[in-house]
C-alpha cells in the first residue's frame, strides 16, 4: 500500500490551521471517517487512496449548523474551499477534480448522486461516523449543542404521533439514521453500517426497559 503518512500529517495540520472545528465535527471525526474510508477502499478494492484521503480530511473545511438555512451549501463550499489546498499539496488536476467531487457528493442534505468510486467510498465513510457507539455520542452531542430534548416522556419511540427530530433527539434515529444502511453504495459499507445500527438498537431496547416501555416491533429488525 502507497505510503500516506506525510500527506496525511500535511491535511491534519491544514484542517486545524483553517477549519472551525465544533465538537461533532473535529480532527478525531475526520480521523475516524479516513479510517472507514481506507477499509472499504481495500477491502472492496477501489478508489484513489490518495483522493479519499484528502476528500476524507477537507470534506468539513465548510461545517455549517444542521439547523443553517444553507447547510445543503456546506458540501459545495468546502469543495471550493479544498481546492487551492489541493494544488498546493501537489495534486494534479484531475485528482483536484475528483477530490472536490468526492466532497461534493458526500453531504445527505446536498443530495448529489456520487459519480466515483472516492464518492460513493467517501459518502459511505462518512455516513458510518454517524452509526454505532460513536453515532449515538454525536447524536446526543449534537442535540444539546440545538437544545433538543432527548425524547419525548409520553411516547419515546412515537408510536402514536409524527416522527419530530427537530424536537426529540431519539426521533432522528427513525427519521433518518436507521435507514442508513440500505442507501450505501459499498458492500462493505453496506455490512459495517448494518453492525453499527445493531448497537444503536440494542441502545434502544435498553433504554426501553430502563423508561418501562415496549421497544416496538419495527425496531427489533436488525435489518433495517
Amino acid at each position: 500500500m502507497v505510503d500516506l503518512t506525510a500527506l496525511r500529517d500535511q491535511l491534519r495540520r491544514v484542517v486545524q490551521d483553517h477549519m472551525a472545528l465544533d465538537p461533532a465535527h473535529d480532527l478525531a471525526h475526520l480521523d475516524r471517517v479516513w479510517r472507514n474510508a481506507r477499509m472499504i477502499a481495500v477491502a472492496d478494492r477501489m478508489g484513489d487512496l490518495r483522493v479519499l484521503l484528502a476528500a476524507s480530511y477537507l470534506h468539513d473545511m465548510v461545517n455549517l449548523p444542521k439547523d443553517h438555512a444553507d447547510r445543503a451549501l456546506a458540501s459545495a463550499l468546502s469543495a471550493s474551499a479544498a481546492g487551492p489546498i489541493l494544488v498546493g499539496l501537489g495534486f494534479t488536476p484531475d485528482q483536484v477534480v475528483s477530490t472536490r467531487h468526492a466532497i461534493t457528493a458526500h453531504s445527505y442534505s446536498a443530495n448529489i448522486p456520487p459519480q466515483t468510486a472516492e464518492a460513493m467510498i467517501l459518502r459511505d465513510a462518512d455516513r458510518l461516523d454517524a452509526l454505532g457507539a460513536i453515532g449515538i455520542a454525536r447524536t446526543f452531542m449534537v442535540a444539546g449543542d440545538l437544545g433538543l430534548s432527548l425524547y419525548d416522556p409520553s411516547d419515546p419511540h412515537a408510536q402514536h404521533r409524527p416522527l419530530d427530530d427537530g424536537r426529540f433527539a431519539i426521533d432522528h434515529w427513525q427519521v433518518k439514521l436507521l435507514k442508513l444502511p440500505d442507501g450505501m453504495l459499498t458492500t462493505t459499507g453496506r455490512d459495517m453500517a448494518r453492525q453499527r445500527v445493531r448497537v444503536m438498537l440494542d441502545y434502544l431496547d435498553t433504554l426501553s426497559a430502563e423508561l418501562g416501555t415496549d421497544m416496538p416491533a419495527n425496531l427489533m429488525d436488525p435489518a433495517l
